[in-house]
């Protein structure tokens, strides 16, 4: 039986939390999909009320019904509180993402993934939540050097974001040693798609690039290029947290894994596989050359993923490589992030 058939075998209720944002919307909409109850919850601080309308146009209104939205903030512990009411499983996206951010604003971004965080374990422990997924970050790895990135050897941190994504792990395994919590983390890599922010000084790379390329703009690469990343598309984001949400091998939980597809891609690369697969929609679309930026501080230099942990135990499977990631989502980053000049 697949993930999905296990799921939709029987209804549960499920809060997404960060549910307007980008992984959470996309995770909404796969448990709409098979026919499970959701609560959602979202402060709309980086989140849009336009991607939950995206879900509601793609699950049908009879689904949608089954979806209930709670606009709030999990710094504020009452409303963490009243999410979890009736809920069997958390997958918990919200938080402020950006390492850039964190060092311009570490109070708030402390404020957001490590308060926010302790309130939501605090909240699912008290309403007896069953299990309790959480995003976690490959920025963990820090200053590593390692490559590929392994769960068990991490470095020191390069900033803010960095810290509170660790110490969400480090409350996650104390939570499930204390009250017998089931968590599980998923350290994500780089993780890309439709719905994703193209907009303001935080934005992730692909839309910011996709939307400068079709305006006719120049990217901006910061460094020389050869840094590189393991770009892992939505979909295979949505697939290990669906199957880490059902494992039942108890040595797969309180752990930690490494959402990736295994690769590693420089800049300059994504720059030219975007480029290619805009032209697959616009072929008369003509792509500047980048130009070049200094490196950005916190920065990791190369990022590369270790799979094999989730593939063991959790029977995860990449679906899409960054070029088929590319083109399934090209055809909504022509139709949302504007045409050329």
């Amino acid at each position: 039986m697949t993930v999905e058939a296990a799921i939709a075998a029987r209804r549960r209720c499920w809060l997404v939390t960060g549910a307007a944002g980008f992984i959470g919307s996309h995770l909404v909409e796969a448990l709409l999909k098979l026919g499970q109850q959701v609560v959602g919850l979202d402060n709309f601080s980086t989140g849009k009320p336009e991607n939950l309308e995206e879900v509601r146009a793609a699950v049908g209104e009879e689904a949608w019904r089954r979806f209930e939205f709670i606009e709030g903030d999990i710094v504020d512990l009452p409303t963490c509180v009243r999410a979890c009411q009736g809920v069997e499983i958390v997958l918990h996206e919200a938080a402020l993402g950006s390492v850039p951010r964190s060092i311009e604003a570490p109070l708030a971004t402390h404020a957001a993934n490590a308060t926010g965080f302790l309130n939501m374990l605090v909240a699912a422990r008290d309403a007896g939540v069953k299990r309790f997924i959480y995003a976690a970050s490959s920025s963990t790895y820090g200053d590593s050097q390692e490559l590929p990135k392994v769960e068990e050897r991490i470095g020191r941190p390069l900033s803010p974001y960095a810290v509170t994504k660790y110490l969400n792990e480090l409350y996650a395994d104390v939570f499930a040693r204390c009250y017998g919590l089931p968590t599980v983390g998923l350290r994500y890599f780089n993780v890309f798609g439709p719905r994703q922010d193209p907009e303001g000084p935080y934005a992730a790379v692909i839309p910011r690039w996709v939307r400068a390329m079709l305006h006719g703009e120049p990217c901006t690469i910061n460094g020389d290029g050869e840094t590189s990343r393991d770009f892992c598309y939505v979909a295979n984001a949505v697939q290990i947290n669906l199957r880490a949400a059902l494992v039942e091998d108890a040595a797969a939980l309180n752990q930690v894994y490494n959402v990736a597809v295994g690769g590693r891609t420089t800049l300059k690369q994504l720059h030219a596989q975007l480029a290619a697969a805009l032209r697959t929609e616009r072929p008369d679309l003509q792509v500047l050359p980048p130009r070049f930026a200094p490196f950005r501080p916190g920065d990791v230099r190369h990022s590369q993923a270790a799979i094999a942990k989730a593939q063991r135990l959790l029977g995860y499977v990449p679906t899409h490589d960054v070029e088929r990631g590319l083109r399934e989502a090209v055809g909504w980053y022509v139709r949302r992030l504007g045409s050329p000049k």
